[in-house]
């Protein structure tokens, strides 16, 4: 199974089907695997995240708690932040973006089998950073298990100075958010 970033349908007009399990074997081994599940509704604690990353979780994920390991959410943060600056335009190899600082505040713990949907949206756009903060929702138990927040700062194409937004990108992220009923702090 491959995990599905989408944007927030809810305001533009995409087909949420989205599942992307291309496994087209037909034998006894491929009914083993359970499918990603597609997302008919956006949560409403959801409904002001511009992005929403669709992960399934793996049963290789849990660690020997019988839970996600930790540091999975990280990963999965990671995914969903390259889908956000995707939508944007801005990772497209003519950037350089460095993540600066990472957190994460655990909830709930989540097992095998679950889709997490992750939010992701811009809590703060700084001069040559960003703040993203994500809310981990779990289909399974219908309720956010995770909350998270990371700093990234974008970087001369050396990757040895940071390097101001330009007033497109930042025009473009702050429309992005507020077309769906968030105000980045600036």
């Amino acid at each position: 199974m491959t995990n599905s970033p989408i944007v927030n349908p809810s305001n533009v007009g995409l087909n949420t089907n989205t599942n992307t399990n291309t496994n087209t074997n037909t034998s006894a081994d491929s009914a083993k695997s359970l499918p990603i599940t597609t997302i008919d509704v956006i949560p409403e604690s959801l409904a002001n995240y511009a992005v929403i990353h669709q992960q399934a979780v793996q049963w290789g994920e849990m660690d020997a708690f019988n839970h996600l390991n930790n540091v999975v959410y990280y990963r999965y943060a990671e995914s969903a932040r390259i889908t956000y600056l995707q939508t944007l335009g801005m990772f497209d190899g003519s950037m350089i973006t460095m993540l600066a600082q990472s957190s994460c505040q655990y909830l709930r713990p989540v097992t095998y089998p679950d889709t997490l949907l992750l939010g992701v949206r811009c809590q703060r756009l700084g001069n040559t950073s960003i703040v993203i903060e994500y809310a981990y929702y779990s289909c399974e138990q219908q309720v956010i298990v995770a909350n998270a927040e990371a700093v990234i700062v974008r970087l001369d194409s050396s990757g040895s100075k940071k390097l101001p937004w330009t007033a497109a990108e930042r025009q473009r992220l702050l429309a992005l958010e507020q077309d769906f009923g968030h105000t980045p702090q600036v």
